[in-house]
């Protein structure tokens, strides 16, 4: 991580971890793609991977020319940060 100046694991913060099944180079080998399942960190929590409490960080399509976002917060960043800043 850039902001944080270290290597940082995915969910060392927020208990919010993710199982990799695949992994994928595209015909450039400049886009990496993962299939992976979400895990969180109680087992009836819902699974974020997104600091903003949504399940993705992709939760905003381009609809009528304009972004929208289409998915909802799943929980408040504060609760799951406990304080920090995400």
């Amino acid at each position: 991580s850039r902001s944080r100046r270290r290597l940082w694991h995915k969910g060392e913060e927020s208990g919010h971890f993710q199982q990799v099944h695949e992994l994928r180079l595209d015909c450039d080998g400049d886009v990496l793609l993962l299939s992976v399942t979400q895990l969180g960190h109680e087992p009836a929590a819902p699974s974020i991977a997104c600091h903003t409490g949504r399940h993705s960080c992709f939760f905003r399509r381009f609809e009528g020319g304009a972004w929208r976002t289409v998915e909802p917060v799943l929980a408040d960043p504060a609760l799951i940060y406990k304080g920090t800043q995400p």
